[in-house]
């Protein structure tokens, strides 16, 4: 069974889109914690941080350069990137993702 950042990417669930490519999907968050809460995953299925490997290194590389291009088209000057790797650090669906967080002031450390 596939999971559903797959489906995304597939277009086999609809989704808001922000950017796709060969590469990367980037939507909207269904659940958004900021005014603005992207997601953005490998179009390629990764489980987590801790299942890259060497041949992700291009993918990889290319989100990190897609969520820069992205935030200077769309002016947003500060923002988050959040991943959560593994169940116990958060992670529910189990697909590489970034979380990008903008408009709202943040402060840390939380508390």
């Amino acid at each position: 069974m596939e999971c559903i950042f797959c489906k995304i990417v597939k277009g086999e669930i609809p989704s808001k889109t922000i950017y796709e490519d060969s590469y990367v999907h980037v939507f909207q968050d269904i659940d958004p914690k900021a005014p603005i809460h992207w997601l953005i995953v490998p179009n390629k299925h990764i489980a987590s941080i801790a299942e890259l490997n060497e041949d992700d290194s291009e993918i990889i590389g290319k989100l990190l350069l897609q969520i820069s291009k992205l935030a200077k088209e769309h002016s947003i000057g500060d923002y988050r990137i959040v991943a959560n790797t593994g169940r116990n650090a958060g992670q529910s669906v189990f697909h590489l993702h970034f979380h990008i967080l903008a408009g709202r002031t943040f402060s840390w450390p939380p508390g």
